[in-house]
C-alpha cells in the first residue's frame, strides 16, 4: 500500500489530462492530484491506474474514468460540510474524492462483496464516510435526508423519484440516465415542487440495479 513520488507524478499528469478535457474547478483537480487511485484498484491494474480510463473492480462493476469522476464532482459544486449521498460506492474512489473536498459522505452499495471489501479498505486508509450502507440505491437514504447533493455512479433507466425528494432546496442531483448509453443529467431543486433539469452530454456507465445482491 505504497504511494510513491512516481505515483504522485503520474497523478499530476492525470490532473493535466482531466483539465485539458474541460474540468476547471481547482479543488476538484487538486483532489485528482491527491487521492491515490492506484490503491483503489487490484494490484494487477496498478500500472494503469493513472490512465484516464475505467477499469473492472469485481462484481461486474467498474471504477469510473477519472475524467467522469471529476465531471460529476464539478457538477455537484461541493462545499466543505455539504451532506452528499453517493449511490454506488464501488471501489470507493469517488467517495474519497468527495471526502477530500470535505463533504460529509453517505454512500450506498448494493453488491455485498464490494461493500465489505471497500468498507475494510476505508478503515485501513483512514477514509471516514458518515455512513456506508449495504442497500438499494433507488431508495436513497430517507432517514438521513435532505442532502445538499446526490451523485449516482451507475446508469439509471429513469430518475428515481425517491432521490429527487431527498434533495434540499438548492441541492443538486447528478445522474447518468439511459440504458445502453447514458446522458449525464443535472437536477437542481429550485423549490418544494420545482426542479431545473440540464443535460450535460453522453457517457457510458454500468447499469444501476435495484435491490441488494
Amino acid at each position: 500500500m505504497k504511494d510513491t513520488h512516481k505515483h504522485k507524478g503520474m497523478r499530476n499528469k492525470l490532473a493535466e489530462v482531466v483539465a485539458s478535457k474541460g474540468i476547471k474547478d481547482s479543488r476538484v483537480l487538486e483532489a485528482i492530484r491527491t487521492v491515490p487511485r492506484h490503491l483503489f484498484l487490484d494490484s494487477g491494474f496498478e500500472d494503469h491506474a493513472y490512465q484516464d480510463k475505467a477499469f473492472p473492480i469485481g462484481a461486474e462493476q467498474t471504477i469510473s474514468q477519472p475524467y467522469t469522476v471529476a465531471f460529476q464532482t464539478e457538477l455537484l459544486q461541493v462545499k466543505p460540510g455539504d451532506k452528499i449521498l453517493e449511490i454506488g460506492t464501488g471501489s470507493g474512489y469517488q467517495a474519497a474524492v468527495l471526502l477530500h473536498l470535505k463533504a460529509k459522505v453517505y454512500t450506498i452499495e448494493r453488491q455485498q462483496e464490494l461493500f465489505k471489501k471497500t468498507r475494510l479498505f476505508f478503515e485501513k486508509m483512514g477514509y471516514r464516510p458518515k455512513k456506508m450502507v449495504f442497500g438499494d440505491g433507488y431508495k436513497g437514504l430517507p432517514q438521513e435526508a435532505p442532502f445538499d447533493g446526490i451523485i449516482v455512479t451507475a446508469g439509471a433507466p429513469e430518475v428515481p423519484k425517491a432521490l429527487l425528494s431527498q434533495l434540499k432546496v438548492g441541492g443538486r442531483l447528478v445522474i447518468p440516465v439511459g440504458i445502453e448509453e447514458q446522458t449525464m443529467v443535472l437536477f437542481e431543486r429550485k423549490s418544494e415542487k420545482k426542479f431545473e433539469k440540464k443535460e450535460m452530454g453522453a457517457f457510458r456507465f454500468v447499469p444501476m440495479l435495484g435491490d441488494k445482491n
